[in-house]
């Protein structure tokens, strides 16, 4: 029986009835849904559909609600705009603006704590800013690798705390939908505190929701907190996207092995997300690097590895 289970992404290229029957009866384990992307409608007809299947075939196949979180993004920007190193620009909390040199980014508490000196990473960290300038109106930075900057792209800003609920108000009706259509488990995107934890179970509990809690390990804060965080999870997930913006790339190796050893002490769920088989999305086979890859995180002892836009948009499932 194989140990180490697999976890699967659902997008628009896996998620008609055919390519999830597919997927099922080669034997992923756990499907996860993408909340930050697709309708509730979406959601819960991909729902159906892999229970129906699941059924069909005597397969038990969990699902994971990956809640979207407290994820950082520019607002509306009418046309790309294109940054080259030494250029000036400002940011301003407002959901667009038509000001030249002037980026929108909605997120007030980034405002009240970021200082200069600060990076700001955008794109998955394609774009490289240095703040200069800072006020809760409106930040100045320099424009230190090239690239172009369009609408409600992410960012990140590592050593900056973000002091707003780990739960939004889309998270929360997500959860309500969570508990009417039977998850198993929720992914908590951006975790930092043992608080946050339990503030989302306390929602959880009070929905009456029966679901397991991932705790997504996407920020520094989250990392260096670790010990506090394990006992209030039932899992973790190592989310080496945003985690390899926020901490220095070379790293996340090191920390996704010492992360996993902690989850196996404590007797807790651990997964091993992003980039396991990126190629995948166009080639029909894998990196001997992406090999290795897997391999490892199963020779540490993972629980599991997941899949992301390998199967939500790749065409080799």
């Amino acid at each position: 029986m194989r140990k180490t289970k697999i976890i699967v992404t659902i997008g628009p290229s896996s998620r008609d009835p055919e390519m999830l029957e597919k997927l099922i009866t080669k034997g992923i384990d756990c499907a996860r849904l993408n909340f930050s992307h697709g309708t509730l409608e979406e959601h819960a007809e991909v729902i159906k559909n892999i229970r129906t299947i699941s059924e069909k075939h005597d397969r038990h196949v969990a699902i994971l609600q990956d809640l979207g979180g407290i994820k950082l993004r520019l607002g509306y920007l009418a046309e790309p705009v294109v940054l080259h190193p030494g250029d000036v620009v400002a940011l301003v909390p407002q959901e667009e603006t038509d000001e030249p040199g002037v980026l929108p980014f909605p997120q007030p508490s980034a405002f009240r704590n970021i200082a200069p000196g600060h990076h700001i990473f955008i794109a998955d960290g394609t774009v490289k800013l240095l703040v200069t300038e800072a006020s809760a109106a409106r930040m100045v930075a320099t424009v230190q690798s090239s690239g172009v900057v369009s609408s409600y792209k992410g960012v990140n800003l590592p050593g900056v705390p973000i002091d707003d609920p780990v739960l939004t108000e889309d998270d929360k009706i997500a959860l309500k939908f969570g508990v009417d259509h039977g998850i198993d488990w929720v992914g908590l995107s951006f975790v930092r505190t043992a608080e946050d934890i339990l503030y989302a179970r306390e929602h959880l509990n009070a929905a009456g929701s029966k679901a397991l809690i991932m705790a997504k390990l996407e920020r520094g804060e989250g990392v260096d907190n670790i010990d506090s965080i394990m006992p209030e999870v039932d899992g973790i997930m190592v989310a080496r996207g945003d985690l390899g913006v926020e901490i220095p790339m070379e790293r996340v190796p090191i920390i996704q092995k010492q992360l996993v050893a902690k989850a196996n002490e404590a007797g807790k769920v651990s997964v091993i997300a992003t980039q396991m088989l990126w190629s995948m999305v166009v080639s029909p086979a894998p990196t001997r690097a992406e090999v290795s890859d897997v391999t490892n995180a199963v020779l540490d002892r993972c629980d599991a590895v997941m899949l992301s836009d390998e199967t939500a948009m790749g065409q080799h499932h």
